[in-house]
Parts: structure tokens; sequence; C-alpha cells
């Protein structure tokens, strides 16, 4: 339902049961709940224009508004909801503790005991989120590469990724030919996705 808000912050506050901030957008204050990453981050500042990236829930008894600075964090946040047994604090606590492309990367490496670093994780959830996880960022149909771009695991791994979080397919071919030329290991997932989303993000 909302995108994005682009707004000035007008208050943050941390409390108990999370990390928060209020985004006036012409006179309405939106309370957004977002990571301790984003709280602290030095671009958020009060009184300050800030474009935030916006996921809206609802469950029975309440709705709520989680922000996020990026859109990848955002989209990464929606996929991990879908996962049973995961819910918004424990889909937090993982962005908390990883970055996106960390948690990609853990995800698409089977690393579960990393996963547990995550509050509130044990090893049979960890296990669980990587086998939902993976099969979600995985299981979609690649885009044609063409000519000019290697045929790597690595690409491959970064196309399907990127499709599952609703990046367009001429996008994601178009960025990788722009990132091919600076990245030092072609046949490395981690760098190739971490390069991609952050030129995407640009």
């Amino acid at each position: 339902m909302f995108d994005y808000f682009k707004g000035f912050i007008t208050d943050k506050r941390k409390t108990s049961k999370g990390t928060y901030l209020t985004v006036d957008i012409s006179g309405l204050g939106y309370l957004l709940e977002v990571t301790e990453r984003d709280f602290q981050a030095t671009s958020i500042n009060e009184d300050k224009t800030q474009k935030i990236y916006s996921l809206l829930t609802h469950r029975e008894d309440a709705m709520a508004l989680y922000g996020f600075l990026n859109k990848e964090t955002r989209d990464i946040f929606q996929i991990l909801l879908s996962v049973s047994g995961v819910g918004a604090k424990m889909a937090l606590a993982l962005l908390n503790e990883f970055d996106a492309c960390d948690l990609i990367s853990l995800v698409i490496d089977g690393n579960f005991k990393e996963l547990t670093r995550a509050k509130g994780v044990g090893p049979k959830l960890a296990q669980k989120i990587i086998l939902e996880l993976k099969d979600k960022l995985m299981k979609t149909e690649l885009p044609r590469t063409g000519d000019t771009l290697p045929q790597t695991q690595a690409i491959s791994d970064t196309q399907s990724v990127l499709l599952s979080l609703g990046y367009e397919e001429t996008e994601i071919n178009d960025t990788l030919k722009r990132i091919m030329p600076s990245i030092s290991n072609s046949t490395n997932s981690e760098e190739v996705l971490r390069k991609a989303l952050t030129t995407l993000s640009m």
C-alpha cells in the first residue's frame, strides 16, 4: 500500500519494544518501526528530509508500519515474514545482526550456525529459515544474460536473488554489465551480489 515515505524526521525514539522514527508528510506524522542499524545511521537526522521504504503489516489485533533506508532490506524483511515461524520482531532481529547482502549470502551458503547470532534464533529455526528462504530466493526463472556476461554461478545466483526482490530483468542485466569490469572475482557470489545491490540502490 505504501512503497515509501519522503518527509522530515521529526522524532527518533528507542523503547523497550523497539526503535522508531516519526516522518512528517504534509502535517501528518507516520510512526515507523525501524532496525537498530537504520536508527543509528548517520543519515537519519531529525528535521532532515529522508526517503524511507515502508511495509504495512496487518494482524488480527493491530496494524504496523515498518521503515527501511534501503529497498532491498525492506524486500528481504517482507520475504522473511513469509517464512513460517518468523514474525516481525524476529525478522528485525536478523536484519539488526546482518545487512541484507550478508543475510542472503548466509542463506545461499546454508550457513545456519552463523544465523544463530541473531537474537532469538536457535539452530532449528535457523535451518528452517535457510530451507524456506533459499527456496524463495533461488527458485525463479533466470533472465537471458546475452553474450556480454560471463556464465558463472555467481551471476546466476545474483540474478535469482534480484528477481525475487522485484527488480526487472532489463535493469538486472544492465547493472551486471556495468559492474562486472570492477569485480575482482567473477565467481564470488557475495561480491557480485553486494556490488549489484549497492548500484541498484543508488
